[in-house]
């Protein structure tokens, strides 16, 4: 198994005191298992991607009940420090939920070697989860770390996981917590798996 850490809207809008900040104090409780999945995977040369929103003010997505937040160029649309990115990691802005639509993260992932994408971030019904579903439409194996994601509502993002710990695309699609994943990359992948 080849796997990067992918890191979803760790964003100052979204953990701060921005219009966005709903998610702020589930957000800023992962930041520590994200921090560690991050730096495990760095440890073993492998990536890790910052997928962040980079939205153009008047977006349709602010159409609905989402406020402007993560404008391109503005200080909120910036990692939260804790995190980084450092030195070597990936950055993709992505103007919709997936870090996959419309970006080049496929082809960044396929330049990198990388098999296995272990989505982390906020929010779990949203970004998380789409981006994991692309990573699997994109025939990449997909992990959900659930200590690494939130939602804003620790129940919302139980039963948005809920749906997903024993589906049809399993072992392609799984939620598993950090100290799970990075056993299996020691391993070799889930069972002996590639």
């Amino acid at each position: 198994m080849r796997a990067a850490v992918v890191v979803v809207d760790m964003l100052k809008d979204n953990l701060g005191t921005g219009a966005h900040g709903a998610i702020q104090r589930e957000g800023r409780a992962i930041v520590p298992a994200i921090r560690r999945a991050a730096a495990a995977v760095r440890a073993r040369g492998l990536p890790v991607v910052f997928a962040n929103d980079s939205f153009l003010p008047g977006d349709f997505l602010f159409g609905g009940r989402m406020p402007p937040h993560a404008l391109r160029g503005t200080p909120g649309a910036e990692v939260v420090p804790e995190l980084g990115p450092e030195p070597g990691d990936h950055v993709v802005p992505k103007r919709r939920f997936s870090a996959f639509f419309k970006t080049d993260l496929d082809q960044t992932l396929r330049t990198l070697g990388v098999d296995t994408v272990a989505v982390t971030g906020i929010s779990t019904p949203f970004c998380v989860m789409a981006t994991a579903l692309d990573a699997v439409a994109h025939d990449f194996r997909a992990v959900v770390l659930e200590d690494a994601s939130a939602a804003h509502k620790p129940a919302v993002h139980e039963q948005c996981l809920g749906l997903y710990r024993n589906n049809a695309l399993w072992p392609l699609l799984r939620v598993e917590t950090v100290d799970g994943f990075l056993a299996a990359l020691d391993a070799g992948g889930w069972g002996g798996e590639a």
